[in-house]
């Protein structure tokens, strides 16, 4: 009898209490991640303190990562797949490598912002803005992002490599709301200006442009505002491209999960994709890394500007997959570096 009792205590000194969740130690997930820890690691600790669940992330470039789970197969270990591009998300998706996560999960989150089928599920979203010096002669005329194509600007443009997800998939979103003509004159255009001059990073480009070295570059939103907090006198600001009534509006992007096909977790993946999507966790994406959150009803960080109050392209983020192939092509047609 005593030692029942004695195993009884055993076990529940490994069953912990988190929030009203009885969880078991030790449980933990496996995230193939394609996103900077900084991006990631504030809501990560947050739902490992929420429930007990561990999660370790395993980083690389998301391509690399999908091509990872493509050749694992029911091998791999991943029990999700986090994504800083749409494009490589609706991939995975279109080669079955995802789970479609349930009706009542998914509709948190706008259709725009996840896969057709369910198969993966924006998180936060990122504006492709234009970062100018303020001190410039040169970008008192620049409101789109063709403009950059401006011989004016030539030797004055900061833009990062081609082989960036952001660049590509702002790329397909010109190639959809703008036509492939006036999309391959763009690249040619920027091309000449730069001259082979291009930066490894979004971060290099806005100091370049806060240092003089470059009148206008090509971002994303939130490194503006994060080299501002650190170096509030820089003299940059943003500028929202392509609004009007003519205009196709600012070109824009999601981070996103999708729970692997082969995960041996699903129901502990499927609590964490629910944090993720939840207000707490969308908060965190918001006054963290400066995101925009995808859940309605989520305030955005108050410094940057308020999501509605611009005009944003209507290109549903599960094509930035369905046309990622196409926009490849005219990049390399084109020999951007």
């Amino acid at each position: 009898m005593f030692g029942l009792k004695r195993l009884f205590i055993l076990i529940l000194a490994i069953i912990l209490p988190f929030s009203g969740q009885l969880v078991f130690a030790g449980e933990q997930l496996v995230v193939y991640s394609g996103r900077s820890d900084r991006f990631v690691l504030p809501v990560v600790e947050a739902f490992t303190e929420k429930t007990g669940i561990k999660v370790i992330l395993h980083n690389a470039e998301s391509t690399a990562l999908l091509n990872k789970l493509t050749l694992e197969g029911k091998r791999t270990e991943a029990d999700l797949f986090l994504s800083n591009d749409a494009g490589n998300l609706q991939v995975g998706a279109d080669k079955g490598l995802f789970l479609a996560l349930p009706d009542e999960l998914a509709a948190n989150i706008p259709a725009q912002y996840r896969a057709p089928d369910n198969a993966w599920i924006g998180l936060s979203s990122r504006m492709r803005v234009l970062v100018v010096n303020t001190e410039s002669g040169n970008v008192d005329s620049i409101n789109s992002v063709f403009d950059l194509a401006d011989p004016a600007l030539k030797g004055r443009l900061a833009i990062t490599s081609s082989a960036n997800g952001s660049y590509v998939a702002g790329t397909t979103v010109y190639l959809l709301a703008a036509g492939e003509e006036k999309t391959k004159q763009w690249l040619e255009g920027m091309k000449a200006n730069v001259d082979g001059k291009v930066f490894n990073k979004h971060s290099a480009v806005v100091k370049a442009v806060a240092k003089g070295k470059a009148d206008v570059g090509l971002v994303n939103h939130y490194y503006i505002y994060r080299h501002l907090a650190e170096h509030p006198n820089s003299p940059i600001k943003i500028v929202l491209p392509d609004q009007g009534d003519d205009g196709m509006g600012v070109a824009e992007n999601v981070a996103g999960v999708a729970i692997s096909q082969y995960s041996k977790k699903i129901d502990a993946a499927k609590k964490f994709v629910a944090f993720l999507v939840s207000e707490e966790g969308q908060k965190i994406f918001a006054e963290i890394n400066r995101e925009y959150p995808v859940r309605p009803g989520v305030a955005t960080a108050a410094e940057v500007p308020i999501a509605g109050s611009f005009k944003v392209s209507d290109v549903a983020m599960y094509k930035l997959g369905a046309e990622r192939n196409r926009t490849l092509d005219l990049i390399e047609s084109i020999g951007m570096p």
